[in-house]
């Protein structure tokens, strides 16, 4: 989709930027046997919804990866935005991951301003709860050890409950930086996506996942279409797949 520069920035920009690109990104940790995978992406539901195209269903593609959607036992809720947390059925034998201010935040008082819930779907919300009552749901307090070389990094920001992801690559230490930043350029301009509810926090997350990032090009932002040009593509796959775990062709 293509937003206007001004629109990815608060208090940023001037009535010359034009359209900017914004992808969107799902991403799979894998160490052997091991799979987890880092948010859903939307869905059908989710594209109409919004009227955003859906050039492949992220969950489906993950079959070029030679990964069976049935299979995956493990997977990181960033956060409950529509664009991070749809298709949670078509994993039926995963558990989620996700943090308690998350839950609270997505189904609590907060929701009743329009603003603040203008982001989440109540249809993907519901779904998550539904995983909740099936015992499939593993809610994190703060900071977290996952696994060893995965860490969950509760941000907020963005969200009142958004948590980073850090992994441990044959590279180093890569932050997933999910909403916490949606563009390098949030980084490098110091300006904040608008979409919001603690600007402060936001601001300090920033520097926060810098420092837990081995360096700036290990940091990798949630939306920005740079993401795909500055790191290697995975060979023979027809989706656009990026290797975090090679170092980046371009600065």
């Amino acid at each position: 989709m293509q937003r206007r520069g001004p629109e990815n920035f608060i208090l940023g920009g001037d009535e010359h930027d034009g359209l900017v690109n914004m992808d969107f990104f799902v991403w799979v940790i894998r160490n052997g046997d091991q799979v987890v995978l880092v948010d859903t992406g939307f869905g059908e539901r989710g594209s109409k919804a919004r009227n955003r195209p859906l050039e492949c269903c992220p969950i489906e593609a993950l079959r070029q990866l030679d990964i069976d959607p049935a299979q995956i036992r493990t997977v990181v809720l960033t956060h409950l935005h529509w664009d991070h947390a749809g298709n949670l059925d078509k994993l039926p034998s995963a558990t989620f991951h996700l943090q308690d201010a998350e839950a609270a935040f997505a189904t609590g008082r907060c929701m009743c301003e329009p603003v603040l819930r203008r982001a989440f779907a109540v249809d993907d919300v519901c779904d998550f709860v539904r995983r909740v009552y099936e015992d499939r749901v593993v809610f994190h307090d703060g900071d977290d050890t996952l696994a060893p070389g995965i860490e969950l990094v509760l941000i907020g920001g963005h969200t009142r409950g958004l948590q980073a992801v850090r992994v441990h690559t044959a590279r180093g230490w890569v932050i997933l930086a999910s909403d916490a930043a949606h563009y390098y350029a949030n980084l490098t301009r110091r300006l904040p996506f608008p979409v919001v509810v603690d600007v402060a926090a936001m601001l300090a997350g920033h520097a926060r996942l810098l420092k837990l990032a081995d360096s700036a090009d290990h940091f990798v932002p949630g939306h920005d279409p740079l993401v795909l040009e500055r790191y290697p593509r995975l060979p023979g796959t027809k989706a656009a797949i990026a290797c975090l775990h090679q170092a980046p062709t371009a600065a």
